[in-house]
């Protein structure tokens, strides 16, 4: 195969993204594609970039992931994420985390388990004994943006109005706070090594114990050299029913589609037979990009040499110069 230019591509997270969120979030992923593109060129390590990209996104308060996280019906902060290598197939996923400021650390940590998945106790058990820091007192993580998300939610459940706000299915959200975003990357190195890091709070008013489609292989990630690499968000259980990142890549492996239209064709199928939207990002063995979202917003960036290219509105694609 002859030589690849490397990608680092970021999203951080589709839905009915608030307007007074929009420059936060650009900020936001701008900066984690280049800190992951960074650490690619410093490590030569695909897990290693899309891991510290999904680290920058954990940090900041914009996105529902780490510190951002959204809450539960009894307020509290549950956090899953995933991160799998394209070339063996090995894959780290964690649920039900808790005061921990990096889940796909954890999630990178599983991998060098037996196991693909470690959930509730098992996972904070196993944080604790490899040396993770689990914030005391608890609830370190819960910010004032995501109470008042809550209370928002609470409210719309009050009127009557609890399944949208709950699903977060429909295409004009009337609770302005109450977002989803996921924040996940791909990346891809000159040799064709593939990673994918997913990671998420889930969705506002989830019952606790609530898993969705972010530590799902094939639901919310999936690597693979052979075919390319998928970070999914939206709508959790309509992507975990279609199987929405394994579905982008049998459509690139078996019909032979792009990765742009592999991504627009899958988002878009999803969305008309089951309702919920989504979105996501896709790099196929190529090299090649796909971005595509069929809810309102999705804050998206990505680096191929010296340029950075990035959106959040349909079919909106600025550009900048960076330095090598």
């Amino acid at each position: 195969m002859s030589s690849i230019e490397p990608v680092v591509l970021v999203h951080g997270g589709a839905g009915d993204i608030p307007s007074e969120r929009v420059e936060g979030k650009l900020v936001g992923v701008k900066l984690a594609a280049k800190v992951g593109y960074a650490k690619l060129r410093e490590t030569g390590s695909v897990l290693d970039a899309v891991e510290e990209a999904v680290r920058s996104m954990e940090l900041d308060p914009y996105f529902n992931a780490g510190y951002g996280s959204v809450l539960t019906t009894q307020g509290n902060v549950e956090m899953e994420a995933s991160i799998m290598n394209g070339a063996t197939l090995r894959a780290g996923c964690c649920t039900l985390v808790k005061d921990i400021m990096h889940p796909i650390s954890l999630a990178r940590r599983v991998m060098k388990t037996p196991h693909n998945f470690l959930g509730g106790e098992g996972v904070m058990r196993f944080a604790a004994e490899e040396g993770f820091e689990i914030m005391d007192p608890p609830g370190q993580l819960v910010t004032d943006y995501a109470k008042e998300a809550l209370e928002e939610w609470k409210e719309g459940q009050r009127r009557g109005e609890v399944e949208f706000a709950r699903t977060e299915i429909g295409s004009s959200n009337k609770y302005s706070k109450s977002e989803v975003g996921t924040v996940g990357a791909v990346a891809i190195d000159s040799s064709g090594n593939i990673a994918v890091a997913t990671s998420t709070g889930g969705i506002t008013g989830k019952l606790p114990g609530r898993i969705g489609d972010t530590p799902l292989v094939g639901a919310g990630t999936y690597a693979d050299n052979l075919v390319g690499g998928v970070s999914t968000t939206g709508h959790g259980e309509t992507i975990m029913k279609y199987s929405l990142a394994h579905d982008i890549l049998k459509r690139i492996e078996f019909l032979g589609e792009d990765a742009q239209t592999a991504t627009e064709n899958s988002c878009k199928a999803m969305t008309d037979r089951l309702v919920g939207t989504a979105g996501a990002i896709t790099i196929d063995r190529k090299g090649q990009v796909g971005i595509s979202f069929t809810s309102k917003r999705m804050a998206w960036a990505y680096i191929k040499g010296t340029q950075l290219k990035y959106g959040i509105e349909q079919n909106q694609h600025q550009e900048e110069t960076v330095q090598e």
